[in-house]
């Protein structure tokens, strides 16, 4: 065994029911080495990595750390080992303070076996020092920002003295700013000779801090490549089996009449005057800064916040929901950028998550339906091609791309004619993204009537039919997308 290597996965295989999740896979960590770890939605990564954390047991394969041979029987073992995960939902009890979410569990004791808080938090003041979190140790995590969120469970890794700490999807939520300050910190810990895996979907994050990138497809072990000198091309077609041309823009033809209006909308927080319109068929993007109140925006047009001021009209007719249901059965539907908490309802199986936003739908004669749900699970599963084993197997067992599929089937299944997407592909891989633009295409030209909001900015330019740009709870623009520039975008987005 090589003992260049801090860690070293060889030929691990892990199977579920119906599925083998991964298929001798091989990975290799140096000390101080940033080493990205990539793959469609499905790939394994997610599996490779809980069988790292002790949350799963490797069916067959060999671990190694430090060139020796170990295996990890859980989560508290593999801390043990100078292992930690920093997953995309953060592992922190909003109602303790920093201190004791650093050493819940590990807390500094007297002799007399009562905890001492005062070495507590003069302990944790030095681990938040070490990360940039400039608050006070007693301060609850209900009043961190995200960003700073992230900061503490890095600060909680550091308090176990991890060797090997792993980044699942870290950027997801966190604004530009504190991106920035994550990938300094990032940097500051391949100098003190941490090792990293990183794992994201954004390739100009690999590019830019990764040192090895690994690659997996369908469970299997493809490639490991030099992340600086690797083509971002090459790096797609490892990762998707096939070439995706990112930068081909495909805008609906034709766009109808205007279907949804609001004129000088304002809500209690972030909607300050906003105005625009959405046609039928068409794809309207809307674009900004975090915070600029897109997302906001859209949950006040539905009713799941209270519009305080403005108008809405549908079809030339001014409505005013009190709730989502209200909207939808006006047509309206609003898909949540937060899938797992507001977008489906994980311990459901596929098709009850399809057929629960119109039961109707699925009765006879008065009573539900198996039959007529099952037909029709099966019917948005062949035509989105939504990768599952069953529609009856739960929600939480699909990949993110095959989970907004799903959401995409509850949309169409509702029959409502104008839908509003928040985030559609975040935290999916490039392959699953094509996917997903296809179908919103095929939806408006079918004359759906589409509005997309998205943080990724090349994603609203490649699709969209007009771009909304918004800044301060304000629109600031509204672009024809012809030849339109993202330096052009971030002008308005940043009030430049």
């Amino acid at each position: 065994m090589n003992g260049e290597f801090v860690l070293e996965m060889k030929n691990i295989s892990k199977q579920f029911p119906g599925v083998l999740a991964l298929d001798n896979v091989n990975l290799r960590l140096a000390a101080g080495e940033v080493h990205t770890l990539l793959g469609e939605n499905g790939a394994g990564k997610s599996t490779l990595i809980k069988i790292l954390s002790g949350a799963y047991r490797k069916d067959s394969g060999e671990i190694f750390i430090d060139g020796k041979p170990v295996d990890i029987n859980g989560p508290k073992h593999s801390m043990e080992l100078g292992i930690s995960v920093i997953y995309q939902e953060f592992n922190l009890n909003p109602f303790f303070s920093i201190a004791e979410n650093i050493f819940l569990g590990k807390e500094f004791v007297n002799k007399m076996g009562v905890i001492d808080w005062k070495a507590t938090h003069a302990e944790a003041g030095k681990i938040i020092e070490r990360v940039g979190l400039n608050r006070n140790t007693h301060t609850k995590i209900k009043d961190l920002s995200v960003g700073e969120k992230q900061l503490l469970e890095i600060a909680k890794a550091l308090s176990l003295d991890s060797r090997i700490i792993i980044f699942d999807e870290p950027t997801a939520t966190l604004s530009s700013k504190d991106v920035e300050i994550l990938f300094g910190l990032i940097e500051k810990l391949r100098k003190e000779n941490k090792s990293i895996i990183y794992i994201s979907h954004r390739m100009e994050e690999i590019k830019r801090i990764g040192d090895k990138c690994t690659v997996l497809r369908d469970g299997r072990y493809i490639d490991t490549v030099d992340a600086k000198t690797t083509e971002r091309e090459q790096l797609i077609k490892l990762i998707a089996g096939r070439k995706i041309d990112e930068s081909l823009r495909k805008t609906p033809e034709n766009p109808g009449k205007a279907v949804l209006e609001v004129r000088s909308l304002k809500a209690r927080e972030k909607v300050e005057d906003v105005s625009f319109q959405v046609r039928e068929g068409e794809i309207l993007g809307f674009s900004g800064l975090v915070g600029s109140g897109r997302t906001e925006t859209m949950k006040t047009i539905v009713g799941c916040m209270e519009r305080l001021g403005g108008e809405v009209f549908l079809n030339g007719k001014a409505v005013k929901y009190k709730s989502p249901c209200n909207a939808m059965k006006d047509g309206i539907i609003y898909l949540s950028e937060d899938r797992k908490k507001e977008g489906l309802v994980l311990c459901m199986s596929v098709k009850q998550n399809i057929s629960i936003t119109n039961l109707r739908q699925i009765m006879n004669k008065g009573a539900f339906s198996a039959k007529k749900e099952v037909s029709f699970a099966k019917k948005y599963v062949k035509d989105l091609r939504i990768k599952c084993s069953a529609e009856n197997v739960q929600v939480k067992n699909l990949s993110g791309g095959n989970q907004q599929k799903v959401i995409i089937a509850k949309a169409l299944f509702s029959k409502a004619k104008i839908l509003i997407f928040d985030e559609p592909t975040r935290g999916i891989d490039v392959g699953a993204k094509d996917e997903i633009y296809d179908l919103l295409l095929a939806l408006a030209e079918e004359g759906y009537a589409i509005i997309m909001v998205s943080s990724d900015l090349p994603e609203v330019l490649k699709i969209s039919n007009r771009v909304v740009v918004m800044r301060e709870g304000r629109v600031s623009a509204i672009l024809e997308n012809e030849n339109l520039k993202q330096e052009e975008v971030l002008h308005y987005a940043m009030g430049v």
